[in-house]
């Protein structure tokens, strides 16, 4: 087999996954429906806020879950299943339904982002491959929208390929990226599938194939004259690149009535050189000409390169990108939250030795709590159904302070969620990716506090909860007490 066959990616599970959902086939409780939802526990780099990314894959990997015949003779080679739960693998597809907040939403922790709602095997089997796509597209669309954050307006671009942990993770991390709000890649895998716009000039490579630094810049104009950008450090920036790179602008591209678009340092002291490269530029008439700077970029190092006024127009950000390197790990995870007895669901919930390991049971809702001005000022679960009338006072609970009596007032609620696949059928339409990224903007520039996107001590978005939501979870807390003390 090559890494060009096709792959079965419904075999992207954990295998606990495959003898839990044999036990419940065994135990005749296969069709039994239940909820699990899915979320995470801390925003990467301590950061205020993080995006919701994947949904769109998840939703395309559920639809086509299916095994085939060699699946089939993998598991029977295992010699722990028995024929009867083999066939009925071979004749499986996803019968459950998806809810969840849209792709690109701004989230925070311990909030019901997906749920799903479905046989206990079914909602077994995706448990690894749905947190794969979220923890991976989410973690690089929140690292990118900070990176961004951090530009200040300027262009930013993804380099991250070459370093993301392998292929997929570079094409699907570009896409991430994209949505996080950087403008372009140079990962042309991403650029074809998603139509995501693509860049790139030349590596050093190149400048080291000819026999000196100006015959190479002089062929790379002649066959780019339109988008000449020049990478100048591959022998002496001050030196040599930006001299020649002065040359190629007045002796080729001039006389053909081209600018010189741009120039590129990846290495040395980026502040320092960018700021004589403007003065060099400036100095023969190429004010125009734009600087762009990368090598081991992220949010801290351009947010320091701009404090120390670096003369710069674009990033190119790399494998502190792909990699989110900082905070490496997002950390969705996925819990039961229901099983459903004579068609009601019957609240779960995860006791644990760490508080933060707790989890609030039961199917919910997730409301979006706005100001007057437009401003998001909290979260709120509520039990699925509730009914939320903000036109009056609304009482609510802090469950960090539960013995405060608050109200909204003057407030409105959006329920965040909404209904993607009902009995495995998509009935809602997805968003354009450009659409996606363009709400993740949206939010930031709208919706979202200024506090809660500072890198450094955000404000703590809040999480409250309606008062009868409150009072399940206390009630099912102080049932487990019981039974397990």
């Amino acid at each position: 087999m090559t890494q060009f066959d096709k792959r079965n990616l419904s075999m992207m599970m954990d295998f606990y996954e495959m003898t839990m959902s044999y036990g419940y086939f065994h135990q005749r409780c296969a069709d039994m429906r239940v909820a699990f939802d899915l979320f995470f526990r801390s925003v990467p780099d301590r950061g205020g806020y993080a995006v919701f990314a994947g949904l769109e894959h998840v939703i395309e990997f559920v639809e086509n879950l299916a095994f085939s015949d060699e699946d089939i003779d993998y598991f029977r080679q295992q010699k722990l299943f028995s024929e009867e739960f083999l066939t009925f693998l071979r004749g499986f597809h996803f019968r459950g339904d998806i809810y969840a907040v849209p792709e690109g939403t701004i989230i925070y922790p311990d909030e019901p982002l997906l749920t799903i709602v479905a046989p206990i095997i079914d909602a077994q089997l995706i448990e690894t491959a749905i947190l794969a796509q979220i923890n991976h597209q989410s973690l690089i669309a929140t690292k990118a929208s900070r990176i961004v954050r951090a530009a200040e307006g300027r262009c930013v671009s993804d380099f991250g390929a070459r370093r993301a942990h392998n292929m997929d993770a570079a094409t699907y991390g570009a896409r991430a990226a994209y949505i996080g709000g950087v403008d372009m890649t140079a990962t042309v895998s991403a650029g074809q599938q998603f139509g995501i716009p693509i860049s790139g000039t030349m590596a050093h490579s190149w400048v080291m194939f000819f026999e000196d630094e100006f015959t190479a810049f002089k062929n790379y104009a002649q066959l780019y004259p339109q988008t000449t950008v020049l990478l100048v450090d591959t022998y002496d920036v001050i030196h040599s690149g930006i001299p020649n790179a002065i040359r190629i602008a007045h002796e080729v591209l001039e006389p053909q009535g081209q600018r010189l678009a741009g120039v590129r340092i990846d290495s040395g002291d980026l502040a320092y050189l960018s700021k004589r490269i403007r003065t060099m530029l400036d100095e023969a008439g190429l004010t125009d000409c734009k600087i762009i700077l990368s090598n081991s970029l992220d949010e801290f190092t351009i947010s320091s390169l701009l404090l120390q006024g670096a003369c710069v127009d674009s990033f190119g950000v790399g494998e502190r990108l792909i990699t989110a390197k900082s905070d490496p790990v997002f950390g969705a995870v996925y819990k039961l939250v229901g099983v459903e007895k004579d068609g009601v669901f019957v609240p779960r919930i995860k006791m644990s030795e760490n508080v933060e390991k707790l989890t609030n049971p039961g199917c919910k809702d997730l409301y979006r709590i706005y100001d007057s001005h437009g401003k998001a000022v909290a979260d709120m679960i509520a039990v699925r159904g509730e009914k939320i009338d903000l036109t009056k006072p609304f009482r609510y609970v802090d469950p960090r302070k539960p013995w405060k009596n608050r109200f909204f007032d003057g407030f409105s609620a959006v329920n965040l969620r909404r209904l993607y696949l009902r009995e495995g059928k998509r009935i809602e339409k997805l968003p354009s990716l450009d659409e996606i990224r363009a709400y993740v903007r949206r939010q930031l520039d709208v919706e979202i506090w200024p506090e809660e996107q500072r890198f450094e001590n955000p404000h703590r978005h809040y999480l409250d909860m309606t008062p009868d939501y409150y009072e399940l979870k206390m009630g099912l807390l102080e049932d487990m007490r019981g039974k397990h003390s």
